[in-house]
């Protein structure tokens, strides 16, 4: 997708993993350590997040009990024993997570340029120790909490859209993330999107998206 030209009234973006480095799988990690073998650790993470996908998409509740759902969810499939203390401790290392190396520089030159967006699949008092860590001014905030939806459910972006008062045409929307926003933007008719591939999910070009590998190639797509 070429977006020279382009000039979006909001640049909105997902949060955690594409401007916070999302750290779940190291914050999760000594917590099992003892219990489960190294060698199927990753496949014990693996679970969780798919329990967390899970959840999402159920009736809604606030993020640290979608946490805890899949967390007991992971925990009973592998038959080991719920903590509720190692649930804590996941919900606890969240606001601490700053942005990743490459954010700040370009994030600067777009916030120079266009007014900036989030929407997260958050709670609002935990997104503010993240957001404080980006460096930048932000127009809105917006979380699962106040969409009463989470990505990528479509009611939470249609929350974004009609708090924004803006047609689906006239904002560029950017995330590290296939399934959590890309898909979902494509089928509302978000045109105007940018997969910033950091590994999370495989490329795929049918969702018709201009990719880049991490932030700084953001700027240069926009043509700044």
């Amino acid at each position: 997708m070429d977006l020279l030209g382009f000039k979006p009234k909001y640049i909105t973006f997902d949060c955690y993993g594409t401007l916070t480095n999302f750290q779940m799988n190291d914050a999760a990690r000594p917590l099992i350590a003892d219990v489960i073998a190294a060698e199927q650790t990753d496949q014990f993470l693996k679970d969780f997040r798919a329990y967390r996908i899970d959840e999402v998409l159920g009736e809604f509740k606030l993020y640290p009990l979608v946490l805890r759902d899949a967390w007991q969810r992971t925990c009973n499939r592998w038959r080991i024993q719920f903590k509720p203390s190692d649930v804590d401790a996941i919900v606890a290392a969240l606001g601490s997570w700053g942005p990743h190396a490459d954010v700040p520089e370009p994030l600067q030159k777009l916030a120079s340029q266009y007014p900036l967006v989030i929407l997260s699949n958050a709670v609002d008092s935990i997104l503010a120790g993240n957001v404080a860590k980006l460096g930048v001014d932000f127009h809105r905030l917006f979380t699962a909490e106040q969409a009463g939806a989470y990505k990528p459910r479509y009611r939470a972006f249609e929350y974004m859209l009609d708090q924004l008062n803006v047609d689906r045409t006239e904002i560029l929307h950017v995330s590290s993330h296939i399934w959590y926003d890309v898909i979902p933007c494509h089928e509302l008719g978000i045109k105007h999107k940018v997969y910033v591939n950091r590994g999370y999910d495989p490329s795929t070009p049918y969702y018709e998206y201009a990719e880049t590998t991490d932030l700084t190639g953001v700027p240069g797509l926009l043509g700044l």
